[in-house]
């Protein structure tokens, strides 16, 4: 009786998985030529530890992307030919079946009906597809939506910011009239009924947002989305997977990396550390931050204060003798072409008395940017990478004698931000009387 029972059961599954094999074989069909130029077992193998790894579940062998060699090394996986992976389970239900095989191939071919993904804050969430209400807490999250061209009657509600200050209102004229919300007020969120909300990674156990949006059945996915410079690259990879924007997400990659990274960054690792640039950041008065800091090294820079946040002493400052000296200060931005807040606050700077004998004083290295362009404080927007080309030209001017930080920041705005502004006719964003008469 009991083989019976078996054999009953195991019937009974084949019927299930045959079944599930006849509603996907139209999908998995349409690119079987794809399939049949699969690697071999002995090929596909995982990324190394230095790699980049793509946090979505179905990326078996753990690269930067998810293609049929994923889709090879599941079965592989499944046939005891190779070890399993973490992200292999693609249907994320705790086991390696032909299930994974059909979600695996529909992921492939962006047919998917759920995702699941690991944020940034390391949570493991499944996105409902396809995504149509989505809401963003920050604004710079709002930039990247725009950098993957995300249709605008997709953005349901948007952060209360984007309708304050001449900045942003000039920055997204499309959200104007959209309804607002704040990401401390959970019923303003709840109220547009959202497929997913995206928030800031550092809200984990603090947002009472996340908790009533998940009790509420939303998806909550957390994204520095820029902010801080980090983690650009990874993050518009999943969400190009969640928003089905991966042509998008490469397109502006593909840029950025071009533009910035490569061209600019890489070429940093090869300065030698006599070469580097001592570096005073000042975000006010004799007051230093860390974090706005830290690219100071990844530009080519030497921080004299490295690591440190606060206060600092004016002795200290003069002391270390900087050779370049950098004043981040909320001022500027699109709603001005006057420079002369900027130019107050240099010439401040240059006529401390205990910096007059600093080399950067002495030889008129000091230079004035915006908030706008950082991805710190209160006015950080997913810019960061704008302020790192042009710490990169500061410190390195024959080096980087043909990088152009301004005309990088045109195209980011016109080609992905899709914003009628024109740096020639407005905004402030950087300040040296010799290289930037202009402002910009």
């Amino acid at each position: 009786m009991k083989t019976k029972n078996k054999i009953l059961v195991i019937v009974e599954i084949a019927i299930v998985l045959c079944s599930l094999f006849l509603v996907a074989l139209p999908v998995v069909a349409a690119d079987q030529n794809q399939e049949m130029q699969e690697v071999s077992a002995n090929t596909v193998t995982t990324a190394s530890e230095d790699d980049y790894v793509l946090g979505v579940y179905g990326n078996a062998n753990e690269d930067d992307t998810i293609d049929m060699r994923d889709l090879t090394y599941v079965k592989l996986i499944f046939f005891g030919k190779k070890p399993e992976t973490e992200l292999s389970d693609a249907k994320y239900d705790g086991k390696i079946n032909p299930l994974d095989f059909i979600q695996t191939k529909l992921i492939i071919l962006g047919k998917e009906k759920e995702l699941t993904v690991v944020d940034s804050a390391d949570r493991i969430v499944t996105v409902t597809k396809p995504v149509e209400r989505l809401i963003v807490c920050m604004v710079h999250q709002h930039e990247m939506m725009r950098s993957l061209k995300i249709e605008t009657d997709r953005m349901v509600g948007v952060d209360s910011r984007v309708q304050q200050g001449d900045n942003y209102k000039i920055f997204f004229p499309e959200y104007q009239d959209k309804p607002t919300m704040t990401s401390q007020d959970p019923e303003s969120v709840l109220t547009l009924c959202p497929d997913l909300v995206i928030v800031h990674p550092m809200s984990v156990g603090e947002y009472p947002l996340t908790h009533a949006c998940e009790a509420a059945g939303i998806v909550v996915f957390h994204a520095w989305a820029g902010l801080r410079g980090l983690v650009i690259v990874e993050e518009l990879e999943k969400f190009g997977y969640i928003l089905d924007k991966k042509d998008e997400a490469a397109e502006f990659i593909d840029w950025y990396e071009g533009a910035i990274v490569n061209p600019a960054l890489e070429k940093v690792k090869d300065i030698p550390e006599e070469d580097k640039p001592k570096v005073y950041m000042e975000s006010g008065r004799y007051r230093v931050s860390g974090e706005c800091n830290s690219h100071i090294a990844k530009t080519g820079g030497k921080d004299i204060f490295e690591g440190k946040s606060g206060a600092v002493d004016p002795e200290a400052v003069a002391r270390l003798n900087s050779d370049v000296i950098l004043l981040r200060r909320d001022i500027g931005g699109f709603g001005t072409t006057d420079t002369t807040e900027f130019k107050e606050a240099r010439q401040e700077l240059m006529s401390r008395p205990e910096l007059q004998n600093v080399k950067a004083v002495k030889t008129g290295r000091v230079y004035v940017f915006s908030g706008y362009i950082t991805g710190y404080f209160r006015q950080a927007g997913g810019r960061q990478f704008i302020l790192d080309a042009y710490q990169a030209k500061w410190f390195h001017p024959k080096l980087f004698e043909d990088l152009d930080p301004k005309a990088i920041h045109q195209e980011y705005l016109t080609r992905f931000q899709g914003v009628d502004i024109d740096l020639d006719k407005q905004g402030v964003f950087v300040y040296h009387p010799e290289e930037h008469p202009d402002g910009n």
